[in-house]
């Protein structure tokens, strides 16, 4: 009875502590200036789990939901429209990385020596599509800075989100920002997974 009695204690404490102690709390998010009195948590910012605020309290963005484009894709670029370049000629392939922040990243299939990792940014702009600007660093067989190229995608994701398709321009520059080639084509993704095989890359 004596156990029985000590829990409850405890338990009411807790109680006590949830509903008058927390309520009033304070922060000052990145500030190296003393404390305060007077700031408050941001209803927007923040929200309780559970009875006790204590118990649970999360930034809102932390339990969002990922975008169904956020992923690990296989992606293939293939020419279309170009004077010089045939159609469905091979112009890319890689991985990219689309993120829960808008952020991505590409391993291209171009040499390292050329720059095969770029990175971009992307925003969501219709149901199921999507807008990409992405950047990387051009360099050439010897190792010589050529310049910036602009990658830009228009894509459009399955409605079984395991696959994506749209458009793609490249623009490389020089240091001076003259444009030295333009290529557009098509682009085409299939999300990897945890359960993805080697076999299905190939």
């Amino acid at each position: 009875m004596q156990a029985l009695l000590k829990k409850l204690t405890v338990v009411v404490g807790l109680l006590a502590f949830c509903l008058a102690v927390v309520p009033q709390v304070n922060a000052e998010c990145g500030s190296l200036n003393p404390f305060t009195k007077g700031a408050t948590l941001q209803r927007q910012s923040w929200q309780y789990q559970g009875e006790c605020p204590a118990a649970s309290l999360l930034l809102v963005s932390d339990q969002s939901s990922d975008d169904p484009i956020v992923g690990f894709w296989k992606v293939t670029l293939t020419a279309r429209g170009n004077a010089d370049i045939p159609d469905g000629a091979p112009i890319d392939q890689g991985y990219a990385q689309w993120h829960s922040d808008h952020t991505e990243i590409m391993n291209s299939s171009r040499p390292p020596v050329t720059g095969s990792f770029c990175l971009g940014v992307w925003k969501h702009v219709g149901r199921s599509r999507y807008s990409l600007n992405h950047f990387g660093i051009s360099w050439d067989q010897n190792s010589n800075i050529v310049g910036p190229a602009n990658i830009r995608e228009h894509v459009a994701l399955a409605p079984d989100g395991k696959s994506f398709s749209g458009s793609f321009t490249i623009d490389q520059y020089d240091l001076s920002g003259n444009l030295l080639m333009h290529i557009q084509g098509d682009i085409a993704g299939f999300r990897i997974s945890v359960e993805t095989p080697a076999s299905a890359i190939f």
